[in-house]
């Protein structure tokens, strides 16, 4: 039902191009609290500035009044009896210290007035208390210039009443009432959604036909399909007739879906721009609460003031953060808040009462979580699978990020996307900007192609350190383990081709790297997967036939080389003992119990470590045969410190494989070209293998 208060202010943030108009300074009720804490201090300051030292009649006759130390008695009502303060004389005070040294004390700890009283006690009545004082007089020999003046109140100092002190604690319970009311209703400014009586409603940010959505499906390159989807729903609220004619409905929903930097948001962005209709944004930890039933309720106001909007795009970033499936790690008996999000979600998504005209968009790079009820068709109809962009489409995207860069000649976005396999969108950014950056830090007028090899360096293997202090042990280790990477991949048909090699540290723990150039594909062969881990175990192998010892610093080939290996085994099927059998769990169904028995577990561990045996053997085999070549090499990374493919191949020969690689092929065109030279220009992408630490292979998959 339809709220019947249209002018009721919206709780959703509206972004429009028209510029504030300026508005008088409202009183910030921040000041009034302020007054009233200050007053509350001052009359607590005041009330208990009274230091005086409570004495009984007698001593104040036998010590005070005798000296004649009095200047002058104030008594008042207290109940059923009378207070008299008592005030001395400020000379008694000096040349009395031995009776009025406490008194004084007292005054400069608690820092009271000195023309306050100093003692008091309490009398019967205002009758007894006068005849008690004449008759002390007399016997005390005043005269009748030197008695002691007696004020008579009929009460005690407003300060000190319990009705004004009642007062006081109503007013000041009261301040902190309205503060926290004020405070839970969005305070003077009455913002929307983030407090307590707004905490039902939507969080979501408006896009309304008058908002300046920059972005566009020209700023979105390299995702030509999935763009291809979206537009369509984009041009169905544009022109519907050329739909319903042919009986054609508007999907309900688009998933989008993708690894983290692929461009799902961005997409959503351009659709924002393009759409020309209401557009609601939000994410979905929005929805997410302390408090029970507010997601729920936030998703009913979302939807009911969409509803209004009419037809309009609701767009939910991360939706994985409520939709992931029912009924996992739900306590017995408990209330699970956002279960009941998700079933409130779904019922508006397509329940009994759902209206047309919403369409919903969502990006998650997380589907495997979803629940399957949010998926169906219905909710949502379409799930575009935004990949990781291909050579083309890394050269789409490195022109649309090289438009605002000062370039100079040389700079060419095919060669770029060629050198960046597996990079996604938002890594080809952060490639241009910090070319951009390091051009800057040098003092150029342009970002040349040496800038960009630079930064894709500085991308891969994180920050150079060549003031890193390292012993010449160790920097001889690391040349002999990066040198067998080398002769490894080198002297290996199936192995991605070197193209670079360092032993400058980068990173947190990087002491070398070696870069190679993969070729783009899906599928692997066993052969291929085998020699890639010979190149990788080549390290390892380098340093035991050098140094006869072995260090930590093949960590990271080693972590790599026994996931490989397990996954040959118990994933692809590629071991004659396990047989053509597959235990992958895409859905996380065997985190507590295996799906085979014990035998078979010992059976896979046993064929695992003979095939991670026979890979060692094959590359010591190698790189033994290689030696004399191992000891060059290593001997020209400790002079020069980085090598290119280049060296090699005066270090080592030609590489005796005839196979062209990705990047020639697509620089240089089918029919041929220069592999050597479309290979010197490059500072090649690939697997940064280095003393235990750092390794990234964009282009790998989970098995490797």
């Amino acid at each position: 039902m339809k709220d019947s208060k249209p002018d009721s202010p919206k709780p959703i943030r509206k972004i429009t191009g028209k510029k504030p108009s300026a508005k008088p300074p409202k009183f910030n009720i921040m000041w009034l609290y302020a007054i009233v804490i200050m007053i509350l201090l001052g009359v607590g300051y005041f009330s208990n500035g009274n230091s005086a030292e409570q004495i009984t009649y007698q001593f104040f006759e036998t010590n005070i009044l005798k000296n004649h130390d009095v200047q002058k008695l104030q008594a008042y009502k207290n109940g059923d009896l009378i207070t008299v303060d008592v005030f001395i004389k400020p000379e008694a005070l000096k040349s009395r210290p031995d009776i009025y040294k406490s008194v004084q004390n007292q005054r400069t700890i608690t820092g009271a007035p000195s023309n306050g009283p100093q003692y008091y006690f309490t009398y019967a009545s205002y009758e007894t208390l006068n005849q008690q004082i004449n008759a002390a007089e007399k016997e005390f020999g005043f005269t009748e210039n030197d008695r002691v003046q007696i004020d008579y109140t009929q009460q005690n100092s407003i300060l000190s009443n319990v009705l004004f002190q009642g007062v006081i604690m109503i007013l000041l319970f009261a301040a902190v009432w309205i503060f926290i009311m004020r405070r839970m209703s969005g305070g003077s400014g009455g913002g929307p959604g983030g407090q307590i009586f707004n905490i039902g409603k939507s969080k979501a940010t408006l896009f309304d036909k008058e908002a300046q959505v920059s972005v566009t499906f020209n700023d979105v390159a390299g995702l030509e399909e999935a763009k291809q989807e979206v537009m369509e729903i984009v041009d169905f609220l544009k022109n519907p007739k050329k739909y319903t004619n042919l009986g054609g409905k508007i999907p309900k929903g688009a998933l989008l879906i993708g690894s983290p930097g692929t461009g799902k948001t961005l997409l959503a962005k351009a659709v924002a721009g393009e759409a020309q209709v209401p557009f609601f944004s939000l994410s979905g930890s929005d929805f997410v609460e302390m408090f029970v039933g507010v997601g729920a309720s936030r998703v009913r106001d979302l939807f009911r003031q969409a509803k209004d909007k009419a037809p309009c795009i609701i767009f939910i970033d991360e939706i994985d953060a409520i939709g992931r499936a029912r009924g996992k790690n739900n306590i017995v008996g408990g209330n699970d808040e956002r279960e009941n999000t998700l079933n409130q979600l779904l019922v508006e998504m397509d329940g009994f009462g759902t209206d047309s005209g919403i369409i919903i968009l969502a990006a998650t790079n997380r589907p495997d979580v979803l629940d399957s009820a949010l998926l169906r068709p219905g909710r949502f109809d379409r799930q575009v699978s935004i990949d990781k962009p291909d050579l083309v489409g890394r050269e789409q995207i490195f022109k649309v990020h090289l438009k605002p860069v000062k370039l100079a000649e040389g700079v060419d976005a095919k060669k770029l996307s060629a050198q960046t396999p597996g990079f996604a969108g938002a890594e080809i950014a952060n490639v241009c900007n910090e070319a951009a950056l390091i051009a800057a830090r040098k003092n150029k007028d342009a970002v040349d192609m040496a800038d960009f090899q630079d930064a894709i360096d500085r991308v891969i293997g994180g920050l150079e350190k060549k003031n890193k202090i390292i012993s010449p042990e160790e920097k001889r280790i690391v040349a002999y383990h990066e040198a067998g990477h080398a002769i490894a991949g080198w002297f290996l048909e199936y192995a991605d081709p070197l193209v670079k090699v360092s032993i400058v540290p980068r990173g947190v723990a990087a002491l070398g790297y070696a870069q190679y150039l993969p070729k783009e594909q899906f599928l692997y062969t066993t052969e291929q997967l085998l020699d890639g881990m010979c190149m990788t175990m080549g390290g390892r192998v380098a340093e035991d036939i050098t140094f006869g010892k072995i260090s930590t610093g093949a960590q990271n080939d080693l972590e790599r080389i026994t996931k490989l290996g397990y996954a040959m085994v118990t994933i692809y099927g590629m071991n004659d003992k396990v047989g053509n059998v597959s235990f992958n769990d895409t859905q996380g169904e065997y985190q507590f119990n295996k799906p085979y028995s014990e035998k078979t577990s010992e059976m896979i561990d046993e064929e695992v470590r003979n095939l991670i045996t026979n890979v060692y053997e094959r590359t010591k085999k190698l790189l033994t045969d290689k030696k004399a070549g191992l000891e060059k090499l290593a001997n020209k990374l400790l002079e020069k410190e980085i090598l290119f493919q280049s060296d090699l191949e005066e270090i080592l020969g030609k590489r005796p494989f005839d196979h062209r690689t990705t990047y020639d092929e697509f620089v240089n065109g089918p029919e041929g070209g220069n592999q050597e030279a479309a290979a010197g220009n490059l500072i090649h992408e690939g697997v940064a293998d280095h003393s235990g630490t750092f390794n990234r292979n964009p282009e790998e998959k989970d098995a490797n």
